[in-house]
């Protein structure tokens, strides 16, 4: 048994340094990439309230996954000007330190839940202040990039001639390359992640439920700083085919194949998306586990070689491999996703998918891809997860996710 010190002391090595100055780069350095979108965007000014992006302009964090659901907290971020964070009442003093804020004022709720009939009314009092803002930063320009609000607040802000565009695109096209600082961050994120799922591996034993051995990722998560997990997409045996079965309190059995993908948001609100399968209690894997483990194997090992800086999506989604035969019936649709503080632009799909539902785009330098791979076929036994999380360098790739694979399995 491990003493709690000693605990302690390797959790902490597995973090890196991080002092107030990196901290400050990071805020800095990320709304600056933001103010350079919304110029781009021809705006005079953004108002975000997804928190993701609030966490992203300003740096803070408060209620994250309330705030997912309720929008209680928003910030507006002129190209040039203060930031003004609108935080939940009584949480004034949760930001007024942050370097990226200017300001910290109590938002104005109007949301049904809260304002009830009185929603209109509350709805006018926030767009006098919105459009105040505007008005005094925009230097004219009445442009504004709002990635969501309620239709009753967009109607007010166009009815005083305001042009609204789409804040979510721009707030992506900002996100879709990461600072050094965050790349940092997301070291740290997939370390959480690792030192997490290597924990399930190793508690995982006969008659646990899945519930049981998922919540291994999560209470590591959370012991080192992390913040929450976007999904439950834990199965085993039987469950693992189809995907996308959540943790369930079905009991594992010997010889049985677990599939996880992680999707976690660790320390600083970065995201580790890892997939890893391995046998419970060790037993040799059959052959079809092997082959179905070879398979998903072989996707992402290929796969990722693809994103080189200059690489185009429509180049990739035609040189990357896809899953043979009745395989290619569960395939996942992408070959890979963006990732940052969580799941991001881009989304670079299949041959087969990416004609009639994909983009073509550029992978560059600093980016933050997901390799995904699912290998399991109708009225298969069993599936497999594997993903590996990639940055993008000049030179070529670099694995962010470096956890061994099941040597027994391949």
């Amino acid at each position: 048994m491990v003493a709690m010190n000693e605990t302690r002391t390797t959790d902490a090595h597995l973090l890196g340094e991080r002092g107030q100055g990196w901290r400050e780069k990071l805020d800095l350095g990320r709304l600056a990439r933001l103010r350079n979108e919304i110029a781009r965007a021809d705006c005079g000014a953004g108002l975000f309230y997804d928190p993701v992006n609030i966490r992203y302009a300003t740096g803070t964090s408060n209620m994250q996954v309330y705030a997912l659901h309720n929008p209680c907290r928003y910030v507006v971020v002129p190209v040039e000007g203060p930031v003004t964070l609108f935080e939940f009442k009584g949480c004034g003093h949760l930001s007024g330190n942050c370097v990226a804020v200017n300001e910290v004022r109590n938002a104005v709720p109007w949301y049904f839940s809260i304002s009830g009939p009185r929603t209109g009314e509350n709805a006018g009092v926030w767009a006098a202040e919105i459009l105040d803002l505007v008005a005094a930063h925009g230097a004219g320009n009445r442009r504004i990039a709002i990635d969501r609000a309620d239709p009753q607040g967009l109607d007010l802000l166009r009815e005083a001639g305001c042009t609204v565009i789409d804040g979510r695109e721009v707030a992506e096209r900002a996100r879709r390359i990461k600072t050094p600082e965050e790349v940092d961050a997301l070291r740290d994120a997939v370390a959480v992640c690792q030192k997490g799922i290597a924990g399930m591996m190793e508690a995982t034993e006969p008659g646990m439920t899945e519930n049981a051995i998922w919540s291994v990722l999560h209470e590591t998560n959370i012991r080192l700083g992390g913040e929450w997990i976007e999904t439950r997409l834990f199965s085993s045996g039987p469950r693992t085919n189809p995907w996308y079965q959540e943790a369930s309190n079905r009991r594992v059995e010997a010889g049985d194949m677990v599939s996880l993908d992680s999707d976690l948001v660790g320390p600083m609100g970065y995201s580790a998306d890892i997939s890893r399968s391995w046998i419970v209690d060790g037993r040799p894997p059959s052959g079809e586990q092997k082959t179905l483990y070879g398979l998903a194997f072989e996707q992402v090992m290929r796969n990722q070689e693809l994103f080189c800086p200059g690489a185009t999506f429509d180049e990739i989604a035609e040189k990357a491999y896809a899953l043979p035969g009745s395989f290619s019936e569960y395939q996942i649709p992408a070959v890979a996703h963006g990732v940052g503080l969580v799941n991001e632009y881009p989304i670079v799909l299949h041959a087969s998918r990416h004609r009639e539902a994909g983009h073509n785009g550029m992978v560059e330098a600093g980016m933050v891809f997901c390799i995904e791979s699912y290998a399991g076929k109708p009225g298969g036994k069993e599936g497999v997860k594997l993903e590996q999380q990639i940055l993008v360098k000049e030179g070529g790739i670099e694995l962010l996710s470096d956890m061994p694979f099941e040597a027994a399995l391949l």
